[in-house]
Parts: C-alpha cells; structure tokens; sequence
C-alpha cells in the first residue's frame, strides 16, 4: 500500500461498504490485535471508530484493494478521515482519535517509518509465538456486533 493511501483510491463499492466512517481493521486471531480492539471499545467512548475483522469478507476486500497478503494478516489497518494507516502509524493515529489521555501517543506518527517499520515487524512476525493465537475469530454479542461494519465480522 503506498504511504498516504486514502480511501478514494479505493472501488467505488468498496468505498461505499466503508460509508465515510473511522475505521479499525484487525488480525481476529491475533490475541495482540484482539485486545487493540478490545482497548479500542474501552476507551472509545464517543464511539468514533467502527471495526471489522480482517479474515472476514469486507477485511478480505480491503487487504486485497490495498495489494496487502490476505494470509497473514501482518498489520492493523486504521481509518481515519479517510486516510488508511498502518504498521506503527495506524496505532498513533488511533490513539490520537480516540482524545485524552490517550492522544498523548499521537506524536509517534511522526516517528520515521525507517525506524517505527522494523520494530512493527518485529512484533508483527512474533506475535502469534509472543501474545498467541485464537483458533476461530470472535463471535461478537449483539451490543458488539453493533460497532462492526456490515460483513465486518468472520
């Protein structure tokens, strides 16, 4: 995905699955990426961000519109104002999102990507090994499932 993707260089049905709204695309086996996500319905509390599940079939969309593996899902994908971060910068940018005490990490934004790339890396290629792995994705209850996008969760 090249630096400053936006969600206009997306299909125009793709665009419209997304609806103009903040989102959160996360690895639903990953036990690190889960507890973002579960960190991210916790202290969200104007319910910015709406989340989808990226081995389902709009996470599968997305990864494949964007060139990314839809393998291995290596990195979280954060929407915000229709720009589509990743790797070290979709965590700040979210954090930045979600207001205080938490925007006090958006500055890591600005961190080089030559620098933040391969500490992402590092924990993205042993995190399963480090933080473990679920066998299935989550099933949601229905006040979760309500802050997923339509076809958002596996």
């Amino acid at each position: 995905m090249p630096t400053g993707a936006t969600t206009d260089d997306l299909s125009p049905d793709l665009r419209a699955s997304l609806a103009g709204q903040d989102i959160i695309v996360f690895d639903g086996e990953c036990v690190l990426c889960s507890g973002f996500f579960r960190f991210m319905l916790r202290h969200d509390r104007s319910e910015r961000f709406r989340f989808v599940i990226a081995q389902s079939p709009l996470g599968t969309r997305i990864y494949e519109a964007l060139g990314l593996p839809t393998r291995d899902y290596e990195t979280n994908l954060v929407i915000v104002d229709g720009q589509i971060n990743r790797k070290g910068r979709a965590f700040a940018q979210a954090m930045r999102a979600i207001g205080r005490p938490w925007a006090i990490l958006g500055p890591l934004r600005f961190v080089p990507p030559a620098i933040s790339d391969p500490i992402y890396h590092l924990i993205a290629r042993n995190r399963y090994r480090w933080f473990g792995r679920y066998d299935t994705c989550m099933i949601p209850d229905a006040t979760v499932r309500a802050r997923f996008l339509p076809e958002g969760w596996a």
